[in-house]
C-alpha cells in the first residue's frame, strides 16, 4: 500500500499539439501493462468556458491552460520514468536536468487538475431577474440570490401562487431578463 501513497504529479512537456496523443498513448501502455498501481492518472488541464447567447443557447469553448504540457500522478520508479519519457511525443520531464521534481499540493490545487470546469462566464449577477430555460420552473421568472462558479450552480427564488419558491439550478438553464 506504501507506492499508491507515494504517488505524486508530474509535468511533462511534450511537442507541441501533441498533449491529447500523448495522454492517450500513456494511459494506454498503464492499461495494456497493468500498471494502474504505479501510474494513476494522466491530465491536460483545460479551461471550459460557456457562453450564454440573446436566445439561451449555450456554447462551450475548451483551450488548453498549458500547453504542450502534461500531467502525470505517478509513483516514480525506473519503470514509470521510463514508459512516460519514452512516450512518442514526449520531450521530457519538468525538471532541472533530467531529474523530474513533482509538484507541491498546494501548486496541485492552485492549477485545479482534478477539476474540470474552472472557468464560466455569466451574464447575470446577483440580484438579477432570470428567465427559467428548462425543468419544472420553464418559463418563469426568478431573482437570483447567488451563484456558484465552482458547482456551476445559482440559487434563485420564483414566486408561485403568492408564496416564494427556492430553487438551485445550473447556470446554464437560466438567463438573464432583456430589460
Amino acid at each position: 500500500m506504501e507506492e499508491v501513497t507515494a504517488a505524486k504529479w508530474y509535468v511533462v512537456h511534450t511537442y507541441s499539439g501533441y498533449e491529447n496523443k500523448v495522454a492517450q498513448n500513456i494511459e494506454k501502455v498503464v492499461e495494456n501493462r497493468k500498471l494502474q498501481d504505479i501510474i494513476q492518472q494522466v491530465r491536460i488541464p483545460v479551461e471550459i468556458t460557456e457562453e450564454t447567447d440573446l436566445k439561451g443557447n449555450t456554447k462551450e469553448a475548451e483551450s488548453k491552460l498549458f500547453p504542450s504540457y502534461v500531467l502525470v500522478k505517478m509513483v516514480m520508479t525506473d519503470e514509470s520514468w521510463y514508459i512516460v519519457r519514452n512516450t512518442r511525443g514526449v520531450t521530457g520531464f519538468v525538471g532541472p536536468g533530467s531529474k523530474p521534481v513533482p509538484l507541491s499540493e498546494k501548486e496541485v490545487a492552485a492549477l485545479g487538475v482534478d477539476v474540470r470546469k474552472v472557468a464560466t462566464s455569466v451574464s447575470f449577477k446577483v440580484g438579477d431577474d432570470v428567465t427559467v430555460l428548462g425543468g419544472p420552473f420553464n418559463g418563469w421568472v426568478g431573482n437570483v440570490k447567488s451563484i456558484n462558479l465552482d458547482d456551476q450552480t445559482v440559487d434563485i427564488v420564483v414566486s408561485m401562487f403568492g408564496r416564494e419558491t427556492s430553487a438551485t439550478l445550473s447556470v446554464t438553464q437560466v438567463k438573464k431578463v432583456e430589460e
